[in-house]
């Protein structure tokens, strides 16, 4: 570890997981952390947020592609729009921020942490939608959009930009489900397959939804069972998901039960390979966080 790191840590060492936190969360999949972002922080990214649903890009994704994901033609849906941060300066400042990587380091165990990819999200107020409307994310895994992750400890910061609770549809936790032994599959796609039913003949269900101020933010293990219920407030919850791989993670084949082989957008968007498959420590796509880069 660079001096610079261990200076950062002895520094911020009050807003970083304890030796509790790091057991809790090892046992329940999930830690919320107390508020460490800074304000300002915060107060950026809602204006890189605003920049970006106007069309408003500092740059194009690595390679020059276009961006994709929610357009305002879509209408007033959940809005979810990867590699945001990669576009975007402010929500680059965001998710760059050396105390998520920081924290996601201490709770995995990992030495090095890597941007997997972002989720720009924004889910509207249920009252604004049609009569009948609704706006949930499913129960699912990350890890089974993941296959082709050599890796099966990546975590996911969630960073909502105002307060969050059950009202707000925030983010919600199947409680030790990244322990189970099975290989659990759900999909927020299809309501038929994202229901906690599909498990509850094997295991027991316990719920936690997340309370989380202003500047805190919620860590879940990549096997942990989540999703989100409808936004019942009268503002939309706006948020950001960061995907976080430790620095050894690389590329695997991978074939479901269909035979199909896996694939994830990175493999599309990396600038470069390695022994002929995509490489996952392309700096363009995918930077290191921590320890954070010098200079």
């Amino acid at each position: 570890m660079t001096t610079a790191a261990k200076e950062f840590l002895e520094h911020h060492a009050d807003l970083l997981p304890t030796e509790e936190d790091v057991a809790f969360f090892v046992n329940h999949g999930y830690w919320i952390s107390r508020p460490i972002l800074p304000p300002a922080v915060l107060d950026t990214a809602e204006r890189g947020m605003k920049r970006f649903y106007a069309g408003d890009r500092d740059q194009l994704l690595p390679g020059g592609r276009a961006h994709g994901g929610w357009t305002p033609e879509h209408g007033d849906v959940l809005r979810k729009n990867d590699y945001a941060s990669l576009v975007v300066d402010e929500l680059a400042t965001l998710v760059r921020h050396p105390l998520i990587a920081a924290c996601a380091a201490r709770l995995s165990g990992a030495d090095e942490i890597r941007l997997w990819h972002d989720q720009l999200l924004y889910k509207p107020a249920e009252r604004s939608l049609p009569e009948g409307g609704k706006v949930n994310v499913g129960w699912h895994t990350d890890r089974q959009y993941w296959r082709t992750c050599a890796s099966a400890d990546m975590v996911t910061a969630w960073v909502p930009f105002h307060d969050v609770g059950e009202q707000n549809g925030a983010v919600s936790f199947v409680d030790g489900s990244h322990r189970w032994d099975d290989d659990v599959v759900l999909d927020f796609f299809n309501p038929d397959l994202s229901t906690l039913d599909n498990v509850r003949d094997r295991h027991e269900v316990s719920v936690v939804v997340a309370e989380i101020p202003r500047g805190a933010m919620s860590f879940h293990h990549c096997r942990t069972v989540h999703g989100s219920g409808p936004n019942l407030a009268d503002y939309p919850r706006r948020s950001i998901a960061i995907h976080l791989q430790p620095g050894d993670n690389h590329f695997v084949e991978h074939h479901g039960a269909d035979g199909k082989q896996a694939w994830h957008p990175n493999d599309e968007y990396v600038t470069r390979t390695s022994d002929g498959h995509p490489d996952y420590t392309d700096p363009l796509l995918c930077p290191r966080l921590w320890p954070p880069p010098v200079g």
